[in-house]
């Protein structure tokens, strides 16, 4: 059983690999406008007014009171005004890019931080405390506010910092986004994408923060662009190794031009595992959009005294304050607001509504040990802690309840003093004219609301949590109007894809968390994705890079690219989403080389012959390889 995502088990299984047997090859697939870095010959584009230079971060420092917290606890922080986050602190300067549809026009801007979801699984050394809030930005103007008093600013870095894997992750997101062309801050509401409420900025007196340490450079926005050829001779000899079975398909492409570097079997649909996960991500941040939360209700039943508990899809949904999920919407919450709907009048019964999920509960093409395996479970539209029996438990595997939507009817049952026994399923009446003196049948009494998407997404891919993968994907078929189904998620996941303007015939899914052994993506429709969440055409779908692992800190990557011979050079390198099956590995995501140019690269390989002790090194060795070299 693979920690991970999915489902590894050493005994062996099977994994066939279906797709067209084309010889891989990206260039000229998918146009992504302006993704790229600016070159020194080409003239800037118009900025307002200047841009100041941003200061190095300050070293972040744990909340008052607070127990020292070890990297790697393998459980994220709980969200609040003191947790870390590697966005920049507010009132630095913004880098104005082109807002995502239905943003307000120009003269209603203002200058907010990159959203960047759920914090680390673990503080950073030199991450900062999240902001309070930004100041109001200049009336109708759009201007970048001037630059503070340079006395204010703390002492600028050294002039050749060096890589330190403990400060790699506060910063890793800002270099991946400022490296491909993505603003570390948009115009827009980007806040209301994270649901922050502004607050006071910083006092003016407040103490003198000590030098900041080194932290990783940054992609060079002039690096050389690696050579095909310079990347065939670095990688032909690690493709081939016996560890990785003899079916190993790569794409390898230079984010900044688009050009296919290096393509093996790319355009081959392969077992993705977990990788999908990717292709959730994307496809629900363009159909619902960024800053969409799911909603819970509850409405008034048929019978006096029937309380209807509506699930709307909220997997982080929590009980009380000691949920799972940071942030997360709470049944507690959602009880005293009916409590106040009916005026005191004590409600007798619960029942479960459902039904906006339909067909089976367990994945097509899932192992027959997944749903009691602790990586996957039974997916309904009402759980909670996402379906973990104890929801104290740490990330990874975890006991799920068989019946999600029942447990957590019962224990809204008794929140509201209901007989927890009667809790039964069914559909909530269709609202009625209101009248008479206690709520009408179909009244809505009460309605909590998950966080945004980015922050959900986020999670998702930092935890490969494949119950949330799930339910985005089953967002995915609402917003598109499918069947919030199995069936349905996969063919609007499919669809959404292809009006992304990516090749459809190259993706074939059957579910949204990478545990089906029946999907099928290709590498090169994978480097494609990263490099138009990339572009500044569309912003919304850069929430997929907040959540993505460090190599050798954090998430699924913080125990790769440490010892194992050849992988060292991947360590802070590399950000990427893995994908574990028995019989199947693979990763996808970023790496930025020795040059300092950044690259997308996707690595799958489905008849791997024995188990990730083996795999797992031979496959972060090829990345290691790409960071460790121009290859020119």
């Amino acid at each position: 059983m693979g920690r991970e995502d999915s489902h590894y088990r050493p005994d062996g299984g099977a994994a066939r690999g279906t797709g067209r047997s084309g010889s891989g090859g990206a260039t000229g697939r998918v146009p992504v406008p302006d993704a790229h870095l600016p070159r020194a010959a080409e003239p800037s584009p118009p900025v307002p007014e200047s841009v100041p230079e941003r200061p190095p971060p300050l070293p972040w420092r744990p909340p008052g009171g607070s127990a020292p917290v070890g990297p790697n606890t393998g459980r994220f922080p709980a969200l609040d005004s003191n947790r870390p986050t590697s966005a920049p602190p507010s009132g630095r300067a913004a880098i104005p890019t082109s807002p995502a549809p239905g943003l307000p026009p120009p003269g209603d801007e203002s200058t907010i931080p990159l959203p960047t979801g759920a914090p680390p699984l673990g503080p950073p050394i030199s991450a900062l405390p999240a902001s309070t809030g930004a100041a109001p930005p200049p009336a109708s103007t759009g201007a970048v506010p001037p630059p503070a008093s340079t006395d204010a600013v703390p002492p600028p870095m050294p002039a050749a910092p060096r890589r330190r894997l403990p400060v790699v992750l506060a910063l890793v997101l800002l270099l991946v986004l400022a490296g491909v062309g993505v603003g570390v801050t948009r115009p827009g509401p980007v806040a209301g994408w994270l649901g922050d409420d502004a607050g006071p900025a910083p006092t003016a007196g407040a103490s003198a923060e000590p030098d900041p340490s080194d932290v990783l450079a940054g992609p060079d926005p002039n690096a050389p662009l690696p050579s095909p050829d310079g990347v065939r001779a670095a990688l032909d000899p690690l493709v081939g190794v016996a560890d990785l079975g003899d079916r190993v398909n790569v794409s390898v492409a230079d984010v900044t031009s688009g050009q296919t570097l290096f393509a093996k079997g790319a355009d081959d649909g392969t077992v993705p595992a977990s990788v999908t996960k990717l292709a959730t991500g994307v496809t629900v941040l363009a159909a619902r959009g960024p800053g969409y939360r799911i909603p819970t209700r509850a409405v008034a039943g048929a019978k006096p005294g029937e309380v209807v508990i509506v699930g709307g899809g909220d997997t982080t949904l929590a009980v009380d304050k000691k949920g799972y999920y940071p942030g997360a919407a709470r049944l507690d919450d959602l009880a005293a607001q009916v409590r106040t709907a009916l005026g005191g009048v004590a409600p007798t019964s619960v029942t479960v509504d459902g039904s906006i999920y339909s067909g089976p509960r367990y994945g097509p093409g899932w192992d027959a040990d997944i749903p009691t395996g602790g990586y996957g479970g039974a997916i309904t539209a009402l759980m909670t802690d996402g379906a973990r029996r104890d929801p104290s438990v740490g990330s990874g595997g975890a006991e799920r309840v068989s019946e999600p939507d029942l447990a957590a009817g019962r224990s809204f049952a008794r929140l509201l003093g209901v007989p927890a026994d009667t809790v039964e399923r069914g559909t909530a009446p269709p609202t009625a004219a209101a009248g008479g003196s206690s709520p009408a049948p179909g009244t809505e009494l009460g309605v909590v609301q998950s966080p945004p998407l980015i922050r959900l997404v986020d999670i998702m891919i930092s935890e490969s949590d494949n119950i949330l993968a799930e339910a985005l994907a089953r967002q995915v078929a609402l917003a598109r109007n499918q069947p919030a189904s199995f069936d349905g998620a996969a063919a609007a996941m499919d669809a959404e894809v292809a009006e992304l303007g990516l090749p459809a015939e190259e993706i074939n899914l059957s579910d949204g968390s990478g545990l089906s052994r029946r999907n099928r993506i290709s590498p090169s429709v994978l480097t494609d994705l990263v490099r138009l969440a990339a572009s500044p055409d569309h912003p919304e779908l850069a929430g997929i890079f907040g959540g993505l692992p460090v190599g050798g800190w954090s998430g699924t990557l913080d125990d790769r690219y440490r010892g194992a011979p050849g992988t060292g050079a991947g360590a802070g390198a590399v950000r990427a989403k893995t994908g574990t099956l028995t019989g199947v590995h693979a990763i996808a995501g970023l790496v930025t080389t020795a040059d300092g140019r950044l690259l997308t690269f996707a690595v799958l390989t489905d008849k791997v012959p024995g188990g990730t002790d083996t795999a797992q090194p031979a496959l972060d060795r090829i990345a290691a390889a790409l960071a460790n070299c121009g290859c020119r």
